[in-house]
């Protein structure tokens, strides 16, 4: 198969914005089984429309059931295993046996990709799930690019791999962490990750309760927990040469612009690796036009290392509108995020549109009057584009630098 790009839909809104974007395919989740329970996700029904959806444009759709599931829910998940075959799911996302040994009963013919919660960190485990079923192995976040080619090089070639390279990382082991769990009763292993790894840390002694000594790295730094965010963007002629069959951008709880601003950058990164083309640099520039964290290379090209300052998000730009209609003359109807001026520095970037620059002119209401600033997010209004843009394209404009 050619090299898949995958990427995160959390919701309709992100799940548009993906397709429209460039993916190959993207994952989501349904209510239940699902590893990230806040990410807005879809019912029965919205399953149904999605996979209808992203089929009727060519894209495949991975649904997860990937949490390890309890005794209690257990019987309900044969039926909707099957609504997920009737419904053509291409692919489940699972990462229990238990799950895994359902699915093959319950939804023959769909495939089975062995989840990174499973921790596949060498071919020999590659190997077993292989020959339980599964059609592809999601590895473990840990490994390097050498480790990687390895273990493509030691499986069956009909086992396809597929491995992250883009977003937020774990500070735990391929997620297996408790500490959510523990401090606010939030299980990580079952969607709810609260991520205590992000906050500031100091320690009490017994004998002075209410008396906080700050913990410290070398450099005064407290944030001793909060792991980098992975970026390959600039690394994937490498993993394509290593034969991975598919790369992952995480994020299904990022927004709408995070899936389509990635997703579109790297779109550009794959397509020009696969024609042995260099990256234009302004599709790299484009992952850092999005909320993030301090980014690595993960483990990729050994430890990615630790960013103690803070655990801030990085936002520079914000997300001023989205265009919902333009004309060849660059006419636009546009529905606000955050308000602007007549006059005001921005983008305007787009699906297959590469970034332009221009300033706010002739700005109108919804109803053709001049309009010297838009203000209340939701609203529709009116203005004259540098180029004609496809629906779904942005309008933002550069902030500066703001904590989360």
């Amino acid at each position: 198969m050619a090299l898949e790009l995958l990427s995160p839909a959390g919701d309709l809104e992100r799940l548009t914005a993906a397709v429209a974007y460039g993916a190959d395919a993207v994952y989501l989740a349904g209510n239940e089984y699902g590893m990230r329970a806040f990410a807005g996700n879809f019912d029965r029904k919205g399953l149904r429309q999605a996979i209808d959806f992203a089929h009727s444009r060519g894209v495949a759709v991975h649904v997860t059931v990937n949490t390890n599931p309890r005794n209690h829910e257990l019987a309900g998940l044969p039926e909707y295993l099957e609504q997920l075959r009737d419904w053509g799911a291409d692919a489940l996302i699972v990462g229990d046996p238990g799950v895994f040994a359902l699915a093959t009963r319950h939804a023959p013919g769909v495939k089975l990709h062995m989840s990174t919660q499973a921790g596949v960190t060498n071919y020999a485990a590659a190997r077993y799930w292989y020959d339980q079923g599964a059609s592809r192995v999601i590895l473990a976040r840990e490994l390097h690019l050498e480790e990687v080619a390895e273990l493509i090089a030691k499986v069956p070639r009909a086992l396809e791999v597929e491995a992250f390279v883009h977003g937020s990382m774990c500070v735990s082991w391929s997620g297996r962490c408790v500490l959510s769990n523990y401090m606010t009763g939030r299980d990580a292993t079952r969607g709810a990750c609260a991520q205590p790894c992000r906050y500031k840390y100091a320690l009490m002694e017994e004998q002075r309760p209410g008396e906080y000594f700050p913990v410290f790295e070398a450099g005064g730094e407290s944030f001793i927990l909060s792991s980098r965010d992975m970026c390959m963007i600039d690394h994937i002629p490498e993993l394509l040469d290593a034969g991975l069959a598919s790369l992952k951008i995480e994020g299904r709880a990022k927004s709408a612009y995070y899936a389509a601003i990635v997703t579109g950058a790297y779109r550009h990164a794959v397509d020009a690796a696969l024609a042995g083309e260099p990256l234009d640099p302004v599709w790299r520039e484009e992952v850092e036009k999005v909320s993030h964290r301090h980014y690595s290379t993960g483990f990729w090209f050994g430890e990615p290392g630790q960013y103690t300052q803070d655990a801030r998000y990085i936002r520079t730009w914000q997300v001023a509108a989205q265009v919902v209609s333009c004309d060849e003359a660059g006419a636009a109807l546009c529905v606000l995020n955050n308000k602007f001026r007549a006059g005001d520095a921005l983008e305007l970037v787009g699906p297959g549109l590469r970034p332009v620059a221009f300033r706010a002119e002739d700005l109108r209401d919804d109803t053709g009057a001049a309009a010297g600033e838009v203000r209340t997010p939701g609203s529709r209004f009116r203005l004259k584009l540098p180029c004609q843009a496809p629906a779904m394209s942005y309008l933002r404009r550069e902030v500066g630098e703001s904590p989360a």
